[in-house]
């Protein structure tokens, strides 16, 4: 599984988050690698309805009905036909008791990915919890060209996978590369979250082919 985090650069306004969310679709089918647009929900109905393709929103809040303008619930999301949602990005964080709260009241079918940004949150806070998906992503590397956390912490990695043996673990923060990929997986990972690498390249479709093919 591959998340392409849209992250808010010209490249992904109007008309260009549609066709990179193309490419996805496009790279997806043709590797028979899972790859899924993360996105802002300005974006994800269009892109759900034109492409009739998997997407998830890049953050939904803790509130489910109410007098709370402004704010996106999962249950909404969910009904829009949104397939799930990331929690607690490095970008955006949250509060440890709001995740678990909001856990213990989600939608069904709609997958939740937490982030986590160290060993420490993994036995700490989040071993009470219960994603769908767990994503690793220690912010220092996060939107590095040089290095990555595959790279520069490959055993931490395997730590986690170990600690959550039932739930899959994606691998992000500074994956720029096929062997990235290829260390995130022997390590246990079932996969990888990737932004900026894929959002600025110059050729966005071949840098995913290549990160495809080390599936």
């Amino acid at each position: 599984m591959i998340l392409v985090n849209f992250k808010l650069y010209k490249e992904t306004f109007g008309d260009g988050a549609l066709k990179l969310a193309e490419i996805c679709k496009k790279v997806s089918q043709k590797s028979g690698v899972k790859i899924i647009p993360v996105v802002s929900v300005l974006d994800a109905v269009r892109i759900k309805e034109k492409l009739d393709m998997e997407v998830y929103l890049q953050a939904v809040d803790e509130f489910n009905d109410g007098a709370k303008t402004g704010f996106t619930s999962p249950f909404q999301a969910a009904s829009l036909k949104i397939d799930g949602s990331i929690l607690n990005h490095s970008e955006h964080r949250i509060k440890p008791g709001t995740v678990k709260k909001m856990l213990a009241d989600w939608p069904k079918d709609f997958k939740s990915v937490v982030c986590i940004s160290s060993l420490g949150q993994a036995e700490g806070w989040a071993k009470n919890i219960k994603p769908d998906i767990i994503a690793y992503e220690p912010k220092e590397f996060i939107g590095n060209k040089e290095k990555s956390v595959a790279s520069e912490k490959p055993e931490i990695i395997k730590k986690i996978v170990e600690k959550y043996p039932k739930i899959p673990i994606l691998v992000g923060a500074g994956i720029h590369s096929k062997e990235d990929v290829s260390v995130s997986l022997k390590l246990g990972a079932k996969g990888v979250l990737i932004s900026t690498f894929i959002i600025k390249a110059k050729d966005p479709e071949k840098e995913l082919t290549e990160i495809a093919s080390a599936f």
